[in-house]
């Protein structure tokens, strides 16, 4: 099994618990030592074929696979089939693909997200949308160390991590680009405004947002697009895809600093799609619905097996929705409607919508799986 994604950082301490329960060796790829021990990978590791071993930040030795793939289909012809490698590291286009054509039918992924609502106090809700998900970030001891994590971990990703994973694009050129769509955070994609402010065409611009995809450092929302007879929105949202990293590309390093600046509706409003969608069962589908005449649903997510969940996103402790709410639900026919605000109690605020808070709603989601 592989593990991928750039904000793993609790990542280390996750492959310290899975080696408590067996016998295990761990290997960090990011030491001399540790790279040294592998110039014969299969020598090395089939004197360790009876434990699982953990590579971590394996894409700084990529040729590994195809030495893994030798070991392992020896080890399934003697009967061990399942958990003998356990690969964490960033998330890397080059590493992905050559993991899945030298591995391919071998290997299962799991992106490790930063904590969710489900995995803090329902008290330190509005801590983890002020400093993000990144156990660093949310757990430093006061906003001004919080903040000093999450402006390094900006740099040394833009300085160290991207350039190792393969694209050459100036550190700078990257954080401005990151910086604009904070600014733009939960609005439609305008390809042309980026590109005219980084100085280059709309075919650059768009290559830097499928690199800032790729990477998991942010979402492409897709628009919900049916025959319903009218016209529908079709750019996709975006979303920088951690509040805390949102908030420290602005500058906004307290909850009074963010309440005053007029990215705090949409930094919640992505806040609240990057907790639902953490938790949802796989296969979930997730869209918006816009139409040119104002109807409008944030988030429409299609569960497994089900009709959709409509979902308005409010930052206000009156949930109530607008009326382009209700005319796009007259369109999608969802099974559920649901207002998130930043309240803790669960009402209905007509007979078929309901106000509830992001941990609650993320709850029924997990229940799903």
């Amino acid at each position: 099994m592989a593990l991928l994604g750039p904000r793993q950082v609790g990542k280390t301490t996750l492959a310290l618990k899975i080696a408590e329960t067996r016998p295990s060796i761990y290997l960090d790829l990011e030491s001399a030592a540790d790279r040294s021990r592998l110039s014969d990978p299969e020598l090395y590791l089939a004197d360790h074929e009876n434990e699982l071993v953990i590579l971590d930040e394996v894409h700084r030795l990529p040729g590994i696979f195809q030495s893994l793939r030798g070991l392992i289909d020896r080890g399934r012809r003697q009967g061990r089939r399942d958990g003998r490698f356990l690969l964490l590291g960033s998330a890397s286009m080059d590493l992905m693909r050559q993991s899945g054509e030298s591995l391919a039918g071998r290997i299962a992924y799991l992106e490790l997200v930063p904590f969710d609502v489900l995995e803090v106090d329902d008290d330190a809700c509005d801590q983890l949308w002020v400093r993000g998900g990144f156990p660093d970030s949310f757990l430093a001891a006061d906003e001004g160390v919080s903040m000093r994590w999450r402006l390094n971990f900006i740099r040394t990703y833009l300085e160290r991590d991207v350039p190792q994973l393969g694209p050459r694009i100036p550190a700078e050129t990257l954080r401005r680009f990151w910086t604009m769509l904070a600014h733009a955070q939960g609005g439609l994609l305008n390809a042309a405004t980026f590109a005219r402010g980084l100085g280059v065409d709309g075919k650059t611009a768009a290559r830097y947002l499928d690199l800032m995809v790729d990477l998991l450092l942010v979402r492409r929302l897709p628009a919900w697009h049916r025959n319903v007879g009218k016209r529908l929105v079709k750019s996709p949202k975006v979303y920088v895809r951690d509040s805390g990293v949102t908030h420290a590309l602005l500058g906004l390093a307290t909850k009074e600093a963010l309440l005053g600046h007029p990215v705090v509706g949409h930094s919640w409003e992505g806040f609240v799609v990057e907790n639902l969608l953490s938790v949802a069962p796989d296969g979930t589908g997730a869209s918006f619905y816009r139409s040119s005449g104002g109807a409008e649903i944030d988030l429409v997510l299609s569960l497994p097996g089900q009709d959709p969940w409509a979902i308005e996103i409010k930052r206000s402790l009156d949930p109530r929705p607008a009326r382009g709410f209700h005319h796009a639900c007259e369109d999608v026919k969802p099974e559920a409607r649901y207002v998130v605000y930043p309240g803790s109690e669960t009402f209905r605020v007509s007979t078929d919508v309901e106000a509830i808070s992001v941990a609650a709603l993320a709850r029924r989601i997990a229940e799903k799986r």
